[in-house]
């Protein structure tokens, strides 16, 4: 367990060091906040600091950091790598300045951001995409939660309808009605979820696999580490739908100030959730847990969490434990359909204060996503299905992000590098797995790879180019 405990130093470190450089590249300042200045009880209200932190959180967290983690195990102690450094110079870099930006600008949605830096022809793209993301988010995190419940106690169509319903209530109702009061609670069952996995696995500390030992470069059923790792490990790494999420709380800050502690602080939260859990789930993998739990290596990570959880904290530590697990992706699903309906309403400029404008866009987006969803519980592998597309959107979303921020950097004149790198990086990886992955293009790897680097190499050229021209613009 030596690399757990190095990469759970080293994310600990990112957020003192590289979190404090990036704060500086974008210099928060005193300026009045939009919670002070726009407040209109419903979205935009301030809170207080702690309660921001865990909403933002739990926010992005969802099954991502959990069963990413525990599928991106499978590939072995690469998954830290990944895990440590797309965390710190990826993920939480993208979350900090996408949240600021938002911030900034009046808390304006991530399609406004890419509009701003990348066109309005971007934007109008980005707008459908990242609706059609988070209506995907709202389906797949309805029965994900349904599943693991329906497995405890009742019917899964059962759960599938309540969550539903509590998900009409909280995307209606004001932030700080149900968001604000029930989010802190469960983000602590999560935060108490993920202690517990650690404490268990302080005690059993089982002989793992080292990074130094070496790494898989395929898993016979999920295909070639790169790319496949890096979608399946999003929302512990990386995330697109986390820029969709930040504008929900830059609503609600009273200082800029706080930015790195709620937005770079919590990607790296979660950071340290996911690497946990890929622990859990290398011991279960390659460190004979699964003989010593009574269960078979092919178990799904919904099996996973509900075996290690009650085996090790027992009937009710494993109830409190799931609940952390259940809760996230609910709360992950109702926040996704509000940042729908935020961005539809500012596309088509149409104040939220009145419950009747909420209604009129949240009507049709509740019908839509129940069609979603009602399609793939008929489909016996269409949650499979949209839960790849769904895996490869989000990551995809992310690189209209970074170059949106990288673009933004230029303008200032500041350090650039820290996106651009990860947006090129990106960039490769949502264009192989395209043309790897038997749902889409199915090419041979080397095809693909070759594909995905020409595609790299357009990218810069583009940007150098860009970068000349607006570089002498600015100059004069």
């Amino acid at each position: 367990m030596i690399t757990f405990f190095l990469a759970l130093l080293t994310l600990i470190l990112g957020y003192m060091l590289y979190g404090k450089f990036v704060e500086r590249v974008f210099g928060p300042d005193d300026r009045r906040t939009p919670a002070l200045s726009k407040t209109d009880g419903v979205d935009y209200i301030p809170l207080p600091l702690w309660k921001i932190f865990m909403i933002q959180f739990l926010n992005i967290a969802g099954t991502g950091p959990i069963f990413g983690a525990i599928m991106g195990a499978k590939f072995g102690p690469s998954a830290y790598l990944w895990i440590v450094l797309g965390c710190i110079f990826a993920g939480a870099t993208h979350d900090y300045l996408a949240g600021m930006l938002s911030l900034r600008n009046g808390g304006i949605g991530l399609p406004e951001i890419i509009g701003k830096y990348l066109g309005n022809r971007a934007k109008n793209i980005m707008l459908v995409f990242s609706v059609l993301l988070l209506v995907m988010v709202g389906a797949v995190f309805v029965y994900s939660p349904a599943i693991i419940m329906g497995g405890i106690v009742g019917d899964v169509v059962i759960w599938i309808v309540a969550i539903f319903v509590y998900y009409v209530i909280a995307t209606m109702m004001p932030i700080d009605k149900i968001i604000g009061k029930i989010y802190p609670l469960f983000a602590f069952a999560l935060l108490f979820m993920a202690g517990a996995m650690f404490v268990g696995l302080i005690i059993k500390m089982p002989q793992l696999p080292e990074i130094w030992e070496g790494i898989d470069n395929q898993n016979p059923k999920m295909g070639p580490i790169i790319p496949i790792l890096f979608i399946t490990i999003a929302c512990g790494a990386i995330s697109g739908f986390h820029a969709t999420q930040s504008p929900l709380m830059a609503r609600c800050m009273k200082h800029e100030k706080l930015g790195r502690p709620i937005f770079y602080g919590a990607m790296i939260t979660e950071g340290i959730v996911a690497l946990i859990w890929a622990t859990v789930s290398s011991y279960f993998f390659f460190g004979g847990g699964a003989q010593d739990l009574g269960a078979e290596t092919t178990a799904s990570a919904p099996q996973i969490v509900t075996i290690v959880s009650q085996s090790w904290l027992g009937y009710l530590g494993g109830i409190l434990a799931l609940l952390g697990v259940v809760a996230a992706p609910i709360t992950s699903g109702d926040t996704a359909l509000r940042s729908a309906r935020l961005i539809i309403a500012d596309f088509i400029h149409l104040k939220q204060k009145s419950i009747r404008n909420r209604l009129l866009i949240c009507i049709p987006l509740f019908v839509v996503t129940m069609l979603v969803l009602w399609f793939n519980i008929a489909d016996e592998d269409g949650f499979n299905v949209i839960w790849n597309y769904f895996g490869w959107a989000n990551q995809a979303l992310s690189v209209f992000t970074l170059w949106a921020l990288t673009v933004y950097l230029v303008q200032q004149r500041k350090p650039f590098y820290i996106t651009l790198i990860p947006a090129l990086f990106m960039t490769f990886v949502c264009s192989t797995f395209l043309l790897i992955s038997p749902i889409a293009f199915g090419m041979g790897h080397l095809l693909s790879y070759g594909i995905g680097c020409t595609i790299i190499l357009i990218a810069l050229a583009w940007f150098c180019l860009w970068y000349r021209k607006n570089a002498t613009f600015m100059q004069k």
